[in-house]
């Protein structure tokens, strides 16, 4: 089987005719045969024919075996999200000769898909999902599921959150035993502020890391599942359950999750109007991220609005504070957060008109484009309240009617 489709990679790669490749060996049409393995073979002419193509037939039968394994374990590396390992062996991948010839081709296309997903190339993913999509229906039941756990997750980074929902419910967990995607799953219920759902797959994504060994992993579920719980009366539990994800993080030198840690763990205080905590933490999180992410732009606004609201620190600073991250935001060409910096502008600055023709004409309808639904609540009740003062009666009624519909 192997042999078949190694002669007739190299026979093509040193541009021989099969005639050419078999004489003084064998027929031409006898090689034919061996390549589209409709025949069986006497083991001494696979000898002539490797000899004369120059390879080593054993090596390179056994290289071609292994690449499934070595397909396997860069997805392992990709779910524990190893990054230099997922980096190294894709370079590995990239020279694979016998990629293209192997039975698991579909198999490496949708791993690299997930690969550049990862790598924010959400564009590049696409392509090739597209791609595979029109074969789908030939596809091994292992490769269609894992075909929609990709998807689920490109239409995640496209914040197409119900979409992704559906279409990673539809995995059939007998024929794919990744169960990695109920964190995905998690994560797009969370998104629709669904917080029982979000609970539910967190758990069991929580479940299915534990019992890989997989650490990291573990931390990044049970954050998910802290956030959903809304204890709004003793937040003693809730500070202790991060309290404890924190030392899970300096126990797995993992500061990147660290930094996830802290920022939620603010913004609970945050929502709890304890804006001094809240600054605090956000501070925190920020010291263990890079200053031009977006991450960090992320925590850098939550850190000026508690700092703001909670009269924490002079207006000239936040000002300076909220310009350095639109500027930030303007060079890396971050649009939700060029939105949130303008708003916290005019609102430092105490421009409420401003504020909220911004919010209502370019902030509201660029949240509701990407499906911020945080945002988009938050950005639909100031309106309200604003409209509300200013006693314009049908425009607090129909944003009324939307925060009661949306």
């Amino acid at each position: 089987m192997y042999e078949g489709k190694i002669i007739k990679f190299y026979r093509e790669k040193n541009q021989l005719t099969q005639e050419q490749l078999g004489e003084g060996i064998c027929s031409g049409t006898h090689i034919s045969k061996i390549e589209r393995l409709q025949t069986e073979y006497a083991p001494e002419i696979i000898t002539l024919l490797s000899e004369r193509l120059g390879i080593n037939i054993d090596n390179e039968t056994r290289n071609l075996k292994n690449l499934k394994k070595r397909l396997n374990n860069w997805q392992n590396v990709i779910i524990m999200q190893l990054f230099n390992e997922m980096n190294s062996i894709n370079n590995e991948l990239e020279q694979e000769k016998f990629i293209q010839i192997s039975e698991y081709i579909n198999l490496y296309k949708l791993l690299k898909a997930r690969y550049l997903l990862m790598n924010n190339k959400s564009d590049e993913a696409i392509l090739i999902i597209k791609e595979i999509q029109k074969t789908e229906h030939k596809l091994a039941p292992y490769d269609c599921n894992l075909l929609k756990h990709v998807l689920g997750i490109y239409y995640l980074s496209k914040h197409e959150n119900f979409k992704a929902i559906q279409v990673l419910k539809s995995i059939l967990e007998e024929d794919y035993n990744n169960r990695e995607y109920y964190y995905h799953l998690a994560v797009a219920y969370h998104s629709i502020e669904s917080p029982v759902m979000a609970y539910f797959y967190a758990d069991k994504s929580r479940q299915f890391f534990k019992e890989i060994n997989n650490y990291l992993r573990v931390i990044d579920a049970e954050m998910l599942m802290i956030i959903q719980v809304k204890d709004d009366g003793d937040f003693t539990g809730t500070i202790s359950r991060f309290e404890n994800l924190i030392q899970s993080c300096d126990l797995c030198n993992a500061p990147d999750r660290k930094a996830k840690v802290l920022h939620n763990l603010a913004f609970e205080y945050y929502r709890r109007k304890n804006y001094l905590q809240a600054s605090r933490f956000y501070n925190k999180s920020m010291s263990h991220k890079d200053n031009e992410s977006g991450p960090y732009l992320l925590s850098l606004e939550g850190y000026i609005r508690s700092s703001f609201e909670g009269r924490l620190l002079p207006s000239n600073e936040l000002l300076q504070l909220a310009k350095e991250g639109l500027e930030t935001a303007i060079k890396k060409n971050q649009l939700l957060y060029i939105n949130l910096f303008n708003l916290l502008c005019y609102l430092i600055q105490n421009k409420q008109q401003e504020y909220h023709k911004f919010l209502r004409d370019q902030a509201l309808p660029m949240f509701k484009k990407f499906g911020f639904v945080y945002l988009i609540r938050r950005s639909k009740k100031e309106l309200f309240n604003y409209y509300t003062e200013l006693k314009l009666t049908s425009q607090a009624l129909k944003m009324a009617h939307l925060i009661i519909n949306q």
